[in-house]
């Protein structure tokens, strides 16, 4: 099974009080550890930018990953998802399944991608777990691009078509092989 990654990196980073694209961490951006990431699991690696595209450009090491636009940046992830989805149908069918990452989750590793990408099928929804809670990234199979895209709104991506064909959602456990903090503010700040 051909199993592509979506990157989503254009937001702004209101509450982390910048593009969360942007960020460093142990030496690299968090776009940058992301890409890297999800090529070492998959083939193609498309990225999504929005806040900051031009200095992130710029700055970020994104080779091996094709970058698109989202102009929509500002209304929500879910615009991003869209956008990134339509960046994969366009390059033709013969992906299987697309891998979601989020940037703000830098303990993501390969490892977890393999076992994630092991259920690959385009009727695939799959949702890691962590010590029995649900996490990044998701898979989807090519089956569902339409309806996600579609159902997502605002700054949710997938988790309504998730709840909305719950029958149908496998949860693989990753417990260990990847840290599934999501980094929504700096480390030590203390959200208002």
């Amino acid at each position: 099974m051909s199993v592509a990654a979506l990157v989503l990196a254009a937001g702004g980073g209101r509450r982390y009080g910048m593009p969360k694209a942007l960020v460093e961490h142990e030496g690299s951006l968090f776009v940058e550890r992301a890409v890297r990431t999800a090529r070492a699991a998959c083939d193609p690696v498309l990225v999504v930018l929005g806040a900051s595209m031009l200095e992130v450009w710029q700055r970020a090491d994104l080779d091996g990953a094709t970058v698109v636009g989202n102009r929509d940046w500002e209304s929500g992830m879910a615009s991003s998802l869209r956008t990134g989805i339509q960046g994969l149908q366009a390059l033709g069918s013969g992906i299987d399944a697309v891998l979601v990452l989020l940037v703000d989750v830098p303990g993501m590793t390969a490892e977890a991608l393999h076992r994630l990408a092991g259920h690959a099928a385009p009727g695939a929804l799959v949702v890691p777990t962590y010590d029995g809670v649900r996490g990044h990234p998701v898979l989807l199979g090519r089956d569902h691009w339409a309806g996600v895209a579609e159902a997502a709104t605002g700054d949710e991506g997938a988790r309504s078509y998730l709840a909305a064909h719950a029958a149908e959602v496998v949860e693989v456990d990753c417990t260990g092989l990847a840290d599934p903090t999501d980094w929504d503010t700096p480390p030590g700040s203390v959200e208002p």
